[in-house]
């Protein structure tokens, strides 16, 4: 298949491929950027379509991929927001005078509680809730340099308060 065929057949089954990812995603943004993201993909590998009898349903299988992809990525993202939501909430109320029982929790939680957010919610995102570097760069829309520098920081922060708290 040339491009000229493949860009005939991306214009023929335009509102198929519109009406699939619809039924897979929500919004009208999303599923445009599954059938850009699916058009790109196909373009770059369209060396590896064997028989050009079977290009719409190659396709529509990318497109598939591409919206299970992104919805998946969404819902990461969604528990994501509700864990980091739920630990700040947490943490806050730990803070609050009055509201902190200190035999309730061990001195690390209570030094990570203490803990500036930028490093606490990395942390709590990688050790806890095990995150990958790269995960966690997506998820907060930083570079994983960053997320590797706050984690170092952060560990050695909690080292300190941990030190503190021992008398060393």
């Amino acid at each position: 298949m040339d491009r000229k065929e493949f860009g005939n057949l991306i214009l023929e089954n335009e509102r198929q491929l519109y009406r699939i990812a619809k039924s897979i995603l929500r919004s009208d943004e999303d599923c445009a950027d599954a059938a850009q993201e699916t058009v790109m993909k196909a373009f770059e590998k369209l060396h590896t379509l064997r028989d050009d009898r079977y290009a719409k349903t190659w396709l529509i299988r990318i497109l598939i991929n591409e919206c299970f992809r992104i919805a998946d990525k969404q819902k990461r993202e969604r528990m994501l927001a509700d864990k980091v939501k739920n630990c700040e909430e947490q943490a806050h109320k730990e803070q609050t005078p009055g509201n902190f029982r200190e035999e309730e929790y061990s001195e690390l939680y209570q030094a990570l509680a203490q803990l500036p957010r930028e490093f606490r919610v990395i942390l709590e995102l990688y050790h806890l809730e095990e995150f990958s570097v790269k995960e966690i760069s997506e998820l907060m829309g930083i570079p994983e340099g960053t997320v590797k520098s706050r984690l170092g920081r952060g560990r050695e922060k909690l080292k300190q308060r941990l030190c503190q708290k021992e008398g060393k």
